[in-house]
């Protein structure tokens, strides 16, 4: 039960939600309690649904070991407020739940919440238009009833003079395309998204992410303006942390030796991280945002030891479409929870919890919830900011593979010619290196073995072009190598050297050896001479 993962996709917190439940009810011990002199049956006291639940939720894969006693009893309480359970005289909705000895029960309603069903498109809800959808640039390219069938194994400079015979003669000349930067920042945008949906395995981003609140200038604007510690610069300093702010941060973060000047007084660290705590809850919306909330719930589906890797890479592109306002304050936030956790010399900030499970549990709802409640949203934030604080240098760098593939795109594009007789304005930017995918026409096996035998004596011709050339080997090595390559493909030999076959051919008469009458016979030596 406790292996049951949920894969990334969408309404991930509602399949969560119906899991826990399902689990919950099916392996809660039920047994019969006594209350004020009367036997209640199938049912269970607070405290023993406490202790079961988190032992359930802690050797969850989708939660995990962070999951406190306190939460599990706050999920509990969402349990009586959904009906989930109920307790012995039928109340729920209104009554609290406590860790005590009250007995419950479960009703025989289900307590599963249904999917809900993806809205169908409306035509009155107008598509921006992307790069991807002006002439497909992830698209195949389209084959016209004019164009040259494409063949596969075929020689590209074969095929490149076939192309040129067959060009009329009064064809203009190739124009140069003209790249925009509006087309830069499709390219940023297109490209970012489809690494993320490749990482995540899904088919569409559309179920997990409303691609309308993706803004490609934030996602130029932190992969290019950073400062020598990897951290976001903002442009509007209006919108940066205030500097009181700031400097309680870098207090906590390096305690005791940030400023010699500090009060001393005891609690003093109680208050400044107070203050900061206070500063981050007064936002208006959690840092991982509202629009973001479902894609970062589904990256919880891979954070597990074997997918530790590609879940880095995943939040490594989701935190680029971060404002950059917001990956600012997560980067911050995120190294100072990281140092005072680390911190040895740091005094208690709380006398019942320990430092780094503060951190994790104070910060949690400032850095991921959604617009509505959800039921979950404090185990799943849990789960989250623990994985960042524990790889935040990673995941909050800038992909260094993103860069080279938007890079390099933009460089093909901007080199690239246009077809004589296109407008240079024409917004066609499909081809090029980021081609994911393409078409190939199947051939006969008898085209095979043409091509195939094409394709090796090619080869082989380049293999003897460079024993010629070769610098790095000697005369005597080079007669060599030509004799043992000869002997092994006189064809080719003969195209290359068309006048060494007389020659062979020649030297390949018998020559006439003298006669051996001549020799005078050795005198055999023995003893009795």
């Amino acid at each position: 039960m406790s292996s049951h993962v949920i894969t990334p996709g969408p309404y991930r917190a509602t399949k969560l939600w119906n899991v826990v439940t399902g689990l919950f009810r099916s392996g809660m011990p039920l047994r019969k309690h006594r209350l004020h002199f009367r036997v209640h049956a199938a049912c269970f006291t607070a405290s023993a649904a406490v202790d079961w639940l988190h032992q359930l939720l802690c050797s969850n894969s989708n939660f995990g070991p962070d999951v406190t006693r306190q939460q599990t009893l706050q999920l509990l309480k969402k349990f009586l407020k959904n009906h989930v359970i109920e307790d012995v005289k039928g109340r729920f909705g209104t009554e609290d739940f406590e860790d005590n000895n009250l007995l419950y029960r479960f009703p025989t309603t289900s307590p599963l919440k249904p999917i809900p069903c993806p809205a169908p498109a409306t035509s009155s809800i107008k598509k921006r238009l992307s790069i991807r959808d002006k002439d497909g640039f992830f698209r195949f390219k389209s084959i016209n009833k004019h164009d040259k069938e494409t063949q596969e194994n075929v020689d590209p400079a074969i095929q490149a003079q076939e192309e040129e015979v067959s060009q009329p003669s009064t064809e203009k000349p190739a124009q140069q395309r003209v790249l925009t930067e509006e087309d830069e920042q499709e390219l940023w945008r297109d490209i970012t998204l489809t690494h993320l949906q490749k990482i995540l395995g899904l088919t569409s981003l559309d179920d997990v992410l409303d691609q309308r609140h993706v803004n490609p200038q934030n996602i130029i604007h932190n992969v290019t303006k950073v400062n020598k510690h990897g951290v976001v610069t903002l442009d509007d300093k209006t919108d940066d942390l205030p500097h009181w702010v700031l400097s309680a941060m870098k207090s906590l973060a390096n305690w005791p030796k940030y400023d010699s000047g500090q009060p001393s007084y005891p609690g003093f660290e109680r208050d400044v991280f107070k203050t900061v705590s206070d500063y981050f809850y007064s936002l208006p919306q959690p840092l991982l945002t509202y629009e973001l909330y479902e894609l970062f719930i589904n990256i919880l589906g891979l954070l597990k030891p074997q997918c530790e890797r590609v879940a880095i890479e995943a939040l490594q592109l989701c935190t680029l479409l971060l404002p950059p306002s917001s990956r600012r304050r997560l980067q911050l936030l995120m190294r100072m929870m990281s140092r005072i956790s680390q911190n040895v010399d740091m005094p208690r900030l709380h006398h019942a919890i320990g430092t780094r499970t503060l951190m994790v549990h104070t910060f949690s709802a400032c850095v991921l919830g959604s617009a509505e409640e959800c039921d979950l949203d404090e185990l799943l934030a849990t789960r989250l900011v623990s994985f960042l604080m524990d790889h935040q240098q990673t995941i909050l760098s800038v992909p260094d593979y993103l860069v080279r593939a938007v890079t390099d795109h933009v460089q093909y594009l901007r080199t690239a010619q246009l077809p004589a007789g296109r407008d240079t304005n024409d917004r066609d930017l499909s081809g090029g290196p980021m081609l994911l995918h393409a078409f190939c026409r199947q051939i006969s096996t008898v085209e095979f073995e043409e091509q195939r035998v094409t394709s090796s004596q090619k080869a082989m011709a380049e293999l003897l072009e460079i024993l010629l050339s070769d610098q790095n080997i000697t005369e005597k090595d080079r007669r060599k190598k030509l004799k043992q390559f000869q002997k092994q493909y006189p064809d080719i030999y003969s195209r290359r050297f068309p006048c060494s076959d007389r020659d062979d051919k020649k030297d390949s008469k018998p020559k006439i050896k003298p006669p051996l009458l001549n020799i005078k016979k050795t005198k055999v030596f023995s003893i009795r001479n």
